[in-house]
């Protein structure tokens, strides 16, 4: 069963202005990838569970044509509203039901989304509308971003963010168990085919003003989850943290520029050809 989340406008407009985006390291790896298994040129590409588009923008001067796919119309309206490339265009569906023809898309990407998804569904379809040595990537990172700035103990910064996580963790969906991670490497070893790669940790930094990192956090469904049941503790336990995060770093405002390290993981996976046995 898939699960629906960040629907609301109000969360799709936090979601465009918080969330961070694949970096161009991610986006080659995968590219390095089809190009190894299918060779160019690239004609289409699909990022499905797309959201409000960042992450799909990346591919475009890559492929022909790109689209994005999203159950939300929210968030769509929101890709919409930002698309300045010609060649994206973006489609409401659920993943489990691309509207695609068969063997017809070179690269199926989900990027933070497949662990929302009914996986072995989604799946299923991802090989449907995949061409013979199209490729699969699936990408996400972890909840337990570190952050760091000069002349600060990283240990003291982090055990507040440690802190908050673990706040947070009594309010994750049952849907994503202990660990979304597990549910990827579960994937992994479901995909019957033989070209295929597993990276479990890519650290990627980046830099950005406290306020923003503490957006972001503010996105993730376990704050959602919490912010629904009981708003003043959720936006109490925000502003909290976000003080105390002041306090050890010796500043007064919380656009003061952090670090923060964010470790991804990916699977990529190509279909067999024609005349291979999947």
């Amino acid at each position: 069963m898939a699960h629906r989340l960040y629907e609301g406008k109000e969360h799709a407009a936090s979601y465009w202005k918080y969330r961070i985006s694949p970096s161009d390291g991610l986006i080659q790896k995968m590219l390095e990838f089809l190009e190894k298994q299918k060779g160019g040129p690239f004609q289409l590409a699909v990022d499905v569970g797309c959201g409000s588009g960042q992450g799909t923008v990346l591919l475009a001067k890559h492929f022909a044509s790109v689209v994005g796919t999203d159950v939300s119309a929210a968030q769509l309206e929101l890709a919409l509203k930002h698309n300045q490339e010609a060649n994206i265009t973006y489609r409401q569906c659920v993943a489990e039901e691309l509207p695609f023809a068969d063997s017809s898309v070179d690269l199926v990407t989900a990027m933070s989304a497949f662990h929302w998804f009914d996986r072995p569904r989604f799946l299923r379809e991802a090989h449907r509308v995949l061409k013979p040595r199209g490729c699969l990537a699936l990408l996400n990172y972890t909840i337990d971003m570190e952050l760091s700035r000069p002349d600060c103990c990283p240990d003291t910064i982090n055990q507040v963010c440690k802190e908050f996580y673990a706040a947070l963790q009594p309010y994750r969906s049952p849907h994503l168990g202990s660990s979304s991670i597990e549910l990827y490497r579960e994937a992994y070893a479901s995909i019957s085919y033989s070209e295929k790669e597993w990276q479990e940790c890519v650290l990627v930094r980046r830099s950005m003003p406290l306020s923003s990192y503490m957006g972001m956090v503010e996105t993730f469904s376990s704050y959602q989850a919490l912010l629904r049941e009981d708003p003043q503790r959720a936006e109490g336990l925000s502003r909290d943290v976000c003080q105390r995060l002041m306090t050890v770093m010796k500043v007064t405002s919380a656009d003061t520029e952090v670090q923060v390290a964010v470790r991804y993981f990916y699977l990529l996976a190509s279909k067999p050809g024609s005349h291979e046995c999947s």
